[in-house]
């Protein structure tokens, strides 16, 4: 078994289907590096919750619970701290129409049978000292988490090899295709790497591989996320901020995300801008005005990192996971804001797939099938 790309989710699904017995090899010239390196981390699968998007909330749900005994399990298996913490989330309304907002998402929430609370602005503020005296109200959702994406990166790398999978580290360049079965890869240097099934798991590069035929090719596009590091006070001064807060500021919205080890994460723009992966002057700026109206006091902090990264997205964005169109290409991408909350689900959906051709009821409604009949309506007559 062949996994191409070596993020997140082709680590997890390397690393269960080594798990469950599979000679299992990985492509990839940085494993551990993509979209996790610049992700915040949010598990948040009850604030991510956008209309029209409640068949994900299950998904991103039931991959939510299983993430306090996947952090156990890794812990175990590689003795790394994974950063993750249960702390909650608030987020807040900074005026009229973002209080709007926010109460109809709180009644969205509700329907959806999911846990939150609204909290006026004074309780906001209460909760976390350091918001600016304008919040008009918000919604504390204290079952939403994080987790730190490099540091689950790193340990994912490390469990794979402690498994037994095997690391290629260049570029996958060409499927191969054999009478209408997909049975590996050749490399950048010119290696076949003959497999019995070949796990598409690239991130925004699913798109890009040589030899997939064009209607099974993954609709996925890179989506250009800027995200800002900052370090909090020296532990003694009073907590900065003690959960994640997130709003939505002039129609953009911006997250502050503080780490147990001092830092500061701020994010995340959303650009289509294809592979562009500049850091820009207008988005470091963007994100420092919406998270100073949030929090003032956070120009006093020092900027230590600015780092811009391309997130996997879908037309629906939601994945695509399991069986392709053709015979032993599975797909595991397409992940867009949701990769680290997914990961265990993922991991498990893969190796379930891998070892009975069947995917699990879960992960039915997101099979890259789905797209089939509208790629078909697409082509010119």
């Amino acid at each position: 078994m062949l996994v191409v790309g070596g993020g997140i989710i082709g680590l997890v699904t390397a690393w269960r289907a080594a798990q469950r017995g599979f000679t299992t090899a990985l492509v990839d010239p940085a494993p551990g590096g993509g979209a996790a390196q610049v992700a915040a981390g949010m598990l948040a699968a009850v604030t991510e919750l956008h209309h029209g998007e409640q068949t994900l909330l299950g998904l991103n749900l039931a991959s939510a619970r299983r993430y306090p005994d996947f952090v156990a399990e890794l812990t175990e298996a590689t003795g790394a701290d994974l950063g993750h913490r249960q702390c909650g989330t608030l987020t807040v309304a900074l005026d009229a129409d973002d209080r709007a907002h926010l109460r109809e998402l709180h009644a969205l929430q509700q329907r959806s049978g999911l846990e939150s609370q609204w909290l006026s602005g004074r309780e906001c503020r209460r909760l976390e000292p350091m918001l600016a005296p304008g919040v008009r109200g918000g919604l504390r959702v204290d079952g939403d988490h994080q987790i730190d994406p490099r540091r689950l990166a790193g340990a994912l790398v490390t469990a794979c090899e402690r498994a037994g999978v095997a690391f290629h580290r260049t570029w996958a360049e060409r499927l191969t295709v054999v009478r209408g079965r997909a049975t590996g890869v050749v490399t950048a240097d010119g290696t076949a790497l003959p497999a019995g099934q070949v796990v598409l798991a690239a991130g925004s590069l699913s798109g890009r591989l040589a030899g997939v035929p064009e209607d099974v090719l993954p609709p996925v596009r890179p989506v250009k996320g800027q995200v800002l590091r900052l370090a909090m006070p020296e532990r003694g001064a009073p907590p900065f901020l003690s959960r994640t807060v997130r709003a939505v500021v002039r129609g953009s919205h911006v997250y502050l995300v503080p780490r147990e080890n001092g830092e500061l994460v701020v994010g995340a723009t959303s650009e289509e801008l294809g592979w562009d992966t500049t850091v820009t002057a207008g988005g470091v700026y963007e994100l420092l005005r919406d998270a100073h109206e949030l929090v003032p006091g956070i120009t006093e902090l020092p900027l230590t990192e600015t780092r811009a990264g391309l997130r996997p997205g879908s037309p629906d964005n939601a994945p695509l996971l399991g069986p392709s169109g053709l015979p032993g290409l599975l797909l595991a991408t397409g992940h867009h804001r949701n990769g680290v909350l997914l990961t265990p689900v993922t991991g498990d959906v893969m190796a379930h797939v891998l070892t009975t051709g069947e995917l699990p009821e879960e992960a039915r409604p997101f099979s890259p099938r789905r797209f089939d009949a509208a790629a078909l309506t697409e082509q010119p007559a």
